[in-house]
């Protein structure tokens, strides 16, 4: 939530009159609609956080993991993406970890898929340098909100000391294949 209030304070805003039980309140609201996006499981308490800065944003849903390999190298597999269009909107896509890019990046373009927005914000609280210089190479128009860098990876791409897996600590243990 607090990434979100920062985040808040970069955005353009309109007036607005609101009609309450005692009067007129003169309001300001984004000046453009937001989507804010997340990767399940791990990103949902993030969104969470999002919403209650932003609580008229709409969601988008993407599965996205790391599908490891016997050699110690991953995949990233997308299983599925529910989203409404974006074009014109202001994108807010939320992740706990930012270690490779490999998931944002690819997360992303599936979700341009759904339009192009006015603006693109990435949302993570822990990130590594080579995953920020990963996600500017790919997306330098975009604005990265973190709460924490660390400074490498391990051969396995974990940040390093990061917090371990994100979904596991919000919701437990995964079931295993």
């Amino acid at each position: 939530m607090v990434l979100g209030f920062e985040l808040s304070k970069s955005l353009s805003y309109r007036a607005i009159e609101v009609e309450t039980p005692l009067g007129i309140a003169a309001c300001q609201v984004p000046d453009k609609p937001i989507v804010l996006a997340t990767i399940l499981r791990a990103g949902l308490p993030l969104h969470q956080g999002l919403l209650n800065v932003f609580d008229q944003a709409e969601s988008a849903f993407i599965s996205a993991y790391r599908k490891n390999h016997k050699d110690g190298s991953f995949e990233i597999k997308m299983e599925y993406v529910s989203c409404p269009n974006i074009q014109g909107k202001i994108l807010i896509l939320s992740d706990p970890m930012l270690a490779t890019g490999a998931s944002i990046a690819i997360s992303t373009k599936a979700l341009l898929e759904y339009g192009t927005p006015s603006k693109i914000h990435f949302v993570t609280a822990i990130a590594s340098v080579p995953g920020v210089e990963h996600i500017e190479r790919v997306f330098p128009e975009a604005d990265i909100w973190m709460g924490a860098l660390d400074e490498e990876l391990t051969a396995k791409s974990y940040i390093v000391p990061g917090l371990g897996d994100a979904g596991d600590l919000a919701f437990g243990d995964k079931m295993q294949e």
